[in-house]
């Protein structure tokens, strides 16, 4: 690869915690859909384990992911976490694997940012988000709920999931948003006006499926060239382009299994040149 230092970007969420830049997800921790146990929990919990130890200190979970399973499997296998950041969110009911309804009753989501917190094991959540805006309670209640948690300590900071600029604008007046966690790839910028919109605000932005790159890997792709350069994997210059398309974002990406993770993680010793990154940004349209 062409960049060996092993020294991480960095940001601070909330303009206070600082995380370094490229994360971990914890959804894939759990079984298939999203539900249950991991198959192979052994793996599961030294993937965990894994982390510190490559410098990872920002976890993305939710109480969703299981449900329950992501968070237990966090504790049992980190804490005390150290300067580690746990984010874990609420807002999606679940009654089976890849079943997901949003529930953003206001009792509900300080019912179970409560119970994140303890689950996890701490007195107060450095990062709670919303994972949903649920279209069938008032929006103005959610963020209300929200702002209820951080008057009382249960939650330092907040953020919000899947939301446009008019949510985040919304949301802005009733508690100062930290973070925003919507899908964004090289092959899916659906969020672009979003990004543009955190950066500017210095806002942090978790790129949620970071990885997802379909016929952008295929032989001959611009993302197959770069990575062929630098001696790297397709995922490895996806992560590369996601950080440095915007210095607020925190790519998480996840998997259960130990070489995967190690594979991730080089990402960020990859300095991608402005012509490679320009490249990437603009001709990879082509290859969708």
């Amino acid at each position: 690869m062409s960049n060996t230092n092993p020294k991480f970007d960095t940001f601070k969420i909330g303009g206070e915690i600082e995380v370094n830049r490229l994360g971990f997800g914890a959804m894939r921790l759990t079984g298939d859909g999203i539900w249950g146990e991991p198959t192979d929990r052994e793996e599961a919990i030294r993937t965990l384990k894994r982390l510190p130890e490559l410098g990872v200190n920002f976890i993305d979970t939710a109480d969703s992911y299981g449900p329950d399973v992501s968070e237990q499997l966090i504790r049992e296998a980190l804490y005390p976490y150290g300067d580690m950041l746990i984010a874990t969110k609420a807002g999606l009911a679940r009654t089976g694997p890849d079943q997901w309804t949003p529930l953003g009753r206001p009792e509900y989501l300080i019912q179970q940012a409560n119970t994140s917190r303890r689950r996890l094991g701490v007195e107060q959540i450095g990062l709670w988000q919303l994972h949903r805006i649920d279209p069938t309670t008032p929006r103005d209640e959610q963020f209300g709920a929200i702002r209820r948690l951080l008057d009382s300590n249960v939650i330092r900071h907040a953020g919000l999931s899947e939301v446009s600029v008019a949510d985040i604008k919304a949301a802005s007046k009733v508690f100062k948003v930290a973070t925003v966690q919507n899908r964004y790839n090289l092959a899916d910028r659906s969020s672009e006006d979003v990004l543009d919109y955190c950066t500017e605000h210095q806002i942090g932005f978790i790129p949620w499926y970071p990885l997802s790159a379909g016929n952008l890997t295929r032989p001959g792709s611009p993302l197959d060239t770069v990575a062929k350069r630098h001696g790297a994997t397709p995922g490895q210059i996806a992560l590369a382009w996601l950080l440095k398309r915007s210095p607020v974002m925190l790519p998480i990406p996840g998997t259960s299994k130990v070489s995967h993770l190690e594979q991730n993680m080089g990402a960020h010793r990859i300095d991608l040149s402005d012509d490679e990154f320009t490249m990437l940004d603009t001709k990879t349209k082509a290859w969708e």
